[in-house]
């Protein structure tokens, strides 16, 4: 369905240059915003693989072990169908401490182990499991306590202070979350 949007958007902007008699416009915005995409990624790749990095020490470590001990209990109050020792909770717990850090892409491998881990143990496995759209639902509400990816964007786009947003970040965080949980919570009990 996106694809079809994203393809839409892509054939009506087309025409509308070509009806408009915009095209050398259209291709010089092409050239620039490619350009630009370059710079940018250039710009935040290195915080990435920095952030990657001390994510892989950490969990060599044991300290995402810790955090996941720690996180339980506030996990079976949003997964009370998950036992405590249960190996997604692990992933899970990575997952949601490695996005409060802002780094959504080094994310993505413990979110996808914890999506492996509770379709094991589903029943029906051509529908998600309440706990599935749990995490799902966290994932989507955007855990981030520091925005390292906004910093980097401030940072090289030359910011005096980068790290103005991090209290707006933080409540911004708990707010959506805290909405995201609730509205699951309500619609999980209609669906039941």
């Amino acid at each position: 369905m996106v694809n079809k949007i994203w393809g839409s958007f892509i054939v009506i902007g087309l025409l509308y240059g070509f009806l408009t008699g915009k095209v050398e416009g259209m291709n010089q915005e092409v050239i620039s915003c490619g350009s630009s995409s370059l710079e940018l990624f250039f710009s935040m790749f290195p915080m990435m693989i920095l952030w990657s990095g001390i994510m892989k020490i950490a969990q060599e470590a044991g300290i995402l072990s810790f955090l996941s001990r720690l996180l339980r209990p506030f996990f079976s109050l949003i997964f009370p169908e998950l036992k405590k020792d249960d190996p997604a909770l692990q992933y899970i717990a990575s997952n949601l401490t490695i996005n409060m850090l802002g780094i959504h892409n080094a994310s993505t491998p413990f979110g996808l182990k914890a999506m492996q881990c509770l379709q094991k143990n589903n029943p029906k496995k051509d529908t998600a499991t309440k706990s599935m759209i749990t995490f799902l639902v966290l994932n989507t509400s955007g855990v981030t306590l520091i925005a390292t990816d906004i910093l980097s964007i401030r940072s090289s786009m030359g910011s005096i202070s980068p790290t103005d947003l991090l209290l707006v970040t933080i409540l911004a965080t708990i707010i959506n979350t805290t909405l995201a949980l609730l509205m699951n919570f309500y619609l999980g009990r209609e669906r039941s």
